[in-house]
């Protein structure tokens, strides 16, 4: 017998960790995957472009005309609120400006009258006319672009206000033949406090910006919701405006955003006007528009 041992003979270890000939031919005929581009969910289309119409930062201006005393089945009036308002909804800024109604101003083809009676005076040469005759005089005096009106005919506002339940309105001092404190009006009411003469142009002008921030906090307060539905009816017979449907939501959500106390309200200093009787014997408000110009340019 030889000299070698049966023990000497070992068997070959096949290295595991290096792939045997099939196993590599396998690997190398193996397509090689295509990566694709990733499509972007419609969900994130259609939330980007809800985003861009929502907080797009362009400021929308619009005037709000309060007309009182209208004839009969007609918007026949003068314009004795008139407010200047500026909505930014991406930083959801609301500005607003109240303007004299006793300023005079040029109005065209009526020589120098009352700004409130710009609307008057276009509805009774052409009935309907009267909001864009009241935008083109406010233009071309406070130099402001406003694209859009909003025209309330007061003697239908106490309807929306009885529809809501009545009005709380907030007097940090008397005010309208109110004491300090919470007020509590019903339609009428609050009709009388818009109304309130007391005064002069600046304090009616104060009424009508606490009126309009009381109304909207009414309007937001859960309590209230049910009867959206017969205040937005009520709101149908005293309003009419040129803001296309497609805007309301966006202008609706920066208000919703800004609430009530958000609202930047403001009225011309008295030291941009000054008092003046015509040869008529009407009094009436001059304006200083050096100065008024400056204040308008900061807000708008």
């Amino acid at each position: 017998m030889n000299d070698w041992e049966i023990d000497d003979f070992q068997p070959i270890k096949q290295d595991d960790t290096q792939p045997s000939k099939p196993a590599q031919l396998a690997e190398q005929t193996r397509p090689i995957p295509i990566k694709r581009r990733r499509r972007t969910p419609a969900s994130l289309v259609v939330l980007f472009l809800l985003g861009l119409y929502f907080l797009f930062p362009w400021r929308t201006n619009l005037l709000i005309l309060g007309i009182d005393r209208v004839l009969e089945g007609t918007t026949l009036g003068r314009s004795d609120t008139m407010l200047l308002v500026g909505i930014q909804p991406l930083s959801a800024q609301v500005k607003m400006l109240s303007i004299p109604r006793d300023l005079w101003v040029p109005l065209p083809g009526y020589g120098e009258n009352r700004i409130n009676a710009a609307h008057y005076f276009a509805e009774a040469n052409a009935p309907g006319s009267g909001p864009s005759a009241a935008l083109a005089v406010v233009e071309d005096s406070f130099g402001v672009n406003v694209g859009y009106f909003l025209r309330l005919r007061l003697e239908g506002f106490a309807g929306v206000i009885d529809a809501l339940g009545g009005l709380e309105i907030h007097l940090s001092q008397p005010a309208a033949g109110y004491p300090a404190g919470t007020h509590l009006l019903d339609g009428t009411q609050a009709l009388t406090f818009v109304r309130n003469r007391q005064g002069d142009d600046f304090f009616r002008m104060a009424n009508g910006q606490l009126f309009i921030q009381a109304l909207e906090r009414s309007l937001l307060s859960p309590q209230n919701w049910l009867r959206l539905p017969a205040t937005i009816a009520a709101f149908g017979e005293a309003i009419d405006s040129n803001i296309p449907i497609w805007l309301w939501p966006r202008l609706g959500l920066a208000l919703l955003r800004a609430g009530p106390d958000g609202i930047e309200a403001h009225t011309l200093d008295r030291t941009m006007v000054s008092g003046w009787t015509t040869e008529a014997g009407a009094q009436v408000l001059l304006p200083n528009w050096e100065a008024i110009n400056s204040f308008v340019d900061e807000l708008f």
